[in-house]
């Protein structure tokens, strides 16, 4: 059983964690879900609407009733949500793909130890006797390696793959809500 002393702790711990305590910081964290904008249903972006409304036609015909039309706007709706996902998906890859410089994180903190101690060592002397032109040539060779094609897509996927998944969640929500739009419209044309 909790003491008196025990809940008062609670509380106040309870009170301490609560989130943002700035304006700022609660700005911040209140755009969260806008990322990518996938969180929002592609009928809040007017620039889609064009597009939806030329889907529904084309999924219902041009003689339907009101009901119907709504419901294959929904279906047209979420299918344009499905292939947003999938767009900012691949824009996402391929930006990684596309930088020249792309490398793990792990490579990045070797690198920056190693040079790190190559320095420390050419400033205190204790490097043997090389010429300088050698010693940057190799410097620069292994610094500036970085993974190309197949490797670097496979480490890309690696890297990323939290901000992967988070597509592949916005992705199946968007699958699931078309499906569900396709049964109602089916169900409602059996009628």
């Amino acid at each position: 059983m909790a003491t008196a002393a025990r809940i008062k702790a609670n509380r106040t711990n309870a009170r301490a964690s609560t989130g943002p305590k700035t304006a700022n910081g609660r700005a911040r964290s209140a755009q969260n879900a806008f990322k990518h904008g996938l969180t929002l249903h592609i009928r809040f972006f007017p620039e889609f609407s064009a597009e939806i409304e030329a889907l529904a036609r084309e999924i219902v015909g041009p003689n339907a009733h009101a009901e119907i039309e709504g419901l294959a706007r929904q279906v047209a709706e979420a299918h344009l949500d499905v292939c947003r996902v999938r767009q900012v998906r691949h824009q996402f890859v391929s930006s990684k793909m596309k930088d020249p410089l792309y490398e793990s994180q792990s490579d990045r903190r070797a690198k920056c130890k190693f040079l790190i101690r190559v320095l420390s060592r050419v400033f205190r002397l204790k490097w043997p006797k090389i010429s300088e032109s050698i010693l940057l040539t190799k410097l620069s060779e292994y610094l500036l390696t970085v993974p190309e094609g197949a490797e670097k897509f496979l480490l890309i996927l690696s890297q990323e793959s939290r901000m992967l998944l988070a597509f592949d969640r916005y992705e199946r929500r968007a699958l699931s809500r078309r499906k569900s739009a396709i049964r109602a419209l089916d169900e409602a044309r059996s009628v």
